[in-house]
C-alpha cells in the first residue's frame, strides 16, 4: 500500500520560516511529479509548487522568490522551504505524487495534509 506522509507544519510569525517534508513509502516502482497544494478556509485548494523526477520545478506566482522545493528521489521525498511568510500563507498544505507501484496502475496520491499557521 502507497501512503504520503507530510510533517513539519506549526505556527510561525509573520517573516518567519518553516519547513515541509512529504515522504511517499510503500511499495513503489517509480514516482514522477511531486507537488504541494494548499488551501486555506473557504478558498479552493491551489498549487503552491511542483517538482519532475529530474528536478524541474515550478511555482505558485504568490510564493516565488520565497518557497523552494526539492526533491531526494533516493528517499522518495520532497521539501518544502518556507521564507518570509505571510499570514495569507496560512492553510492546510497537502502533498500530491504520481506514483507507479509495485504492482497496480499509476495514479496519483495525496497526503492528508498539515497545517501551517501565521500569525501577524
Amino acid at each position: 500500500q502507497v501512503q504520503l506522509t507530510e510533517s513539519g507544519g506549526g505556527l510561525v510569525q509573520t517573516g518567519g520560516s518553516l519547513r515541509l517534508s512529504c515522504a511517499a513509502s510503500g511499495s513503489i516502482f517509480s514516482v514522477s511529479s511531486m507537488r504541494w497544494h494548499r488551501q486555506a478556509p473557504g478558498k479552493q485548494r491551489e498549487l503552491v509548487a511542483g517538482i519532475t523526477s529530474d528536478g524541474i520545478t515550478s511555482y505558485g506566482d504568490s510564493v516565488k522568490g520565497r518557497f523552494t522545493i526539492s526533491r531526494d528521489n533516493a528517499k522518495n521525498t520532497i521539501y518544502l522551504q518556507m521564507n518570509s511568510l505571510k499570514a495569507e500563507d496560512t492553510a492546510v498544505y497537502f502533498c500530491y505524487a504520481n506514483i507507479s507501484p509495485t504492482t497496480g496502475t499509476t495514479r496519483a496520491y495525496w497526503g492528508q495534509g498539515t497545517q501551517v499557521t501565521v500569525s501577524s
